[in-house]
């Protein structure tokens, strides 16, 4: 049973996919969408949650409890757990069901409502196995608790048939980015466009009112084939971590040389570790490092993009980075803990 999102932009409904399509039988518990459809109906609803007088986290956990007792799943894996409250969790571990947590913030470190709770931090220590994206957070898992801790990255999910399409995209010299502003993303493309870096940006309008520079332009949020078209589109695609990332990599890490885009991006440990710098894409170390390589891969000739958006596409199929490959592994992890919790029962 995966417990979660089932909005259309989850990555959970993607697990859920491939998961099924390496002959897994899974169900699904839409714990964020209850939440979601409660607190979003009016601003009544948000502040009576917010002063500690709903009682909609309770209903979401009852009726968990209930779902659990009618499918009997073998294995929950939870995505975060903001809902879930630990007393839950304790409950499931009580009847033998496995419990597995991947979550896609740093559960040590909040930057807003929606990236984690006291709930999460709590439940750590109640899972039998924990996913997770990040090195880091990894090593403090290990240290802090004693888990079994296994690195899942994010990956990219971009059929064949969209990437050849996006191959004919006519090619635009300009730095892009895809995403939404917050004061560090804005202060450092300022600092790039201050340089004379031309930039493209797509997503919220608030963006206008961050962006100062006129050689900036910005553009709605795009989805679906016009994102994957973008991302390839443009000669430089620019990839920011946010404060929770600092030295590990994020969706946009994966997606953009999946489609054969040419990433800029922070020079983490982790994006050394999936990428060779300057062959399947460009790693800065700070805004004049990024200003220098921006230079750099708009002045290459289009052969030469060609050949780095090449080798960017070979290395994510090659090694695996799609959620289909992440998933077979992930199922393959699960049965490993299955079987081993049932030979220790013995």
């Amino acid at each position: 049973m995966i417990v979660g999102s089932d909005y259309v932009w989850s990555i959970e409904r993607l697990y859920k996919k491939y998961l099924e399509e390496a002959g897994a039988e899974v169900s699904f518990f839409a714990a964020q969408n209850r939440f979601y459809e409660y607190y979003h109906k009016s601003v009544f609803r948000k502040l009576l949650f917010r002063a500690g007088l709903s009682g909609v986290l309770g209903q979401i956990n009852e009726s968990l409890l209930a779902e659990v007792e009618r499918l009997r799943p073998d294995v929950i894996w939870v995505f975060k757990g903001m809902e879930l409250y630990p007393k839950t969790l304790s409950a499931l571990r009580k009847t033998g069901t496995l419990l597995v947590n991947f979550n896609g913030d740093n559960p040590f470190i909040f930057t807003s409502r929606g990236s984690g709770n006291k709930y999460v931090y709590q439940s750590l220590p109640l899972y039998d196995l924990h996913f997770t994206y990040n090195l880091e957070i990894k090593a403090r898992l290990d240290r802090e608790y004693n888990a079994k801790t296994l690195l899942l990255p994010f990956g990219f999910d971009v059929s064949d048939e969209v990437y050849e399409a996006c191959r004919l995209e006519e090619e635009v010299s300009r730095v892009c980015f895809i995403g939404n502003p917050d004061p560090a993303r804005a202060g450092f493309i300022n600092e790039l466009a201050a340089a004379n870096i031309p930039i493209d940006i797509f997503g919220s309008p608030a963006w206008s009112r961050a962006i100062t520079n006129k050689g900036v332009t910005v553009h709605p949020a795009i989805y679906g084939d016009d994102f994957w078209k973008a991302l390839r589109r443009y000669r430089v695609q620019l990839n920011l971590m946010r404060p929770h990332n600092e030295n590990s990599h994020n969706m946009r890490s994966f997606e953009i040389p999946a489609i054969g885009g040419i990433m800029l991006a922070p020079a983490t440990d982790e994006h050394r570790l999936f990428f060779e710098d300057s062959e399947e894409a460009f790693l800065f170390t700070g805004p004049d490092s990024c200003i220098e390589k921006a230079r750099e891969i708009l002045s290459i000739t289009r052969d030469q993009a060609g050949v780095v958006r090449d080798r960017a596409r070979g290395r994510s199929i090659k090694d695996g980075y799609s959620y289909r490959d992440r998933a077979k592994f992930v199922f393959q992890e699960i049965q490993k803990l299955y079987a081993e919790a049932r030979h220790s029962s013995f």
